[in-house]
């Protein structure tokens, strides 16, 4: 990916967090939003895709909550990496069909986030489908 799709899609990503409602965006101030071009082979390494399979996952997926959401966080878990929402540009450029329809991109980027955000307060996949955010 080169600078300018990069410079695009943060525009877009720009756009979209300014449109969230501020109880929301708040939320963000928690939990620090890490934007790739796909994710990192350490990241496909923690989640157990093989490593035959990572250029397949890394150009599908588009987001990724790790850390403990925060029904999970305790004292005991204190000392452990914190929470983290990542956003993966191509994997949700692709989920939009490519950049043929920017208000695609933008709204595969708003599901996405918010998916995270849900996970951040323990959400389960079925949950967030059942709200619209798979």
């Amino acid at each position: 990916m080169d600078d300018r799709q990069r410079d695009r899609f943060d525009g877009l990503l720009e756009r979209v967090l300014a449109d969230l409602p501020e109880p929301i965006l708040a939320m963000l101030d928690e939990v620090p939003l890490i934007v790739l071009d796909e994710p990192t082979p350490e990241i496909l390494r923690s989640l157990g895709v093989p490593r035959e399979q990572w250029r397949s996952e890394a150009a599908t997926l588009c987001g990724l909550h790790s850390g403990w959401s925060i029904v999970e966080q305790s004292v005991e878990r204190s000392g452990e990496l914190p929470e983290q929402i990542h956003l993966f540009r191509r994997g949700t450029i692709r989920a939009a069909g490519g950049w043929g329809d920017e208000e695609a991109i933008a709204e595969e980027i708003r599901i996405t986030v918010l998916h995270e955000i849900g996970h951040h307060f323990g959400l389960e996949e079925d949950d967030l489908d059942d709200l619209g955010y798979a």
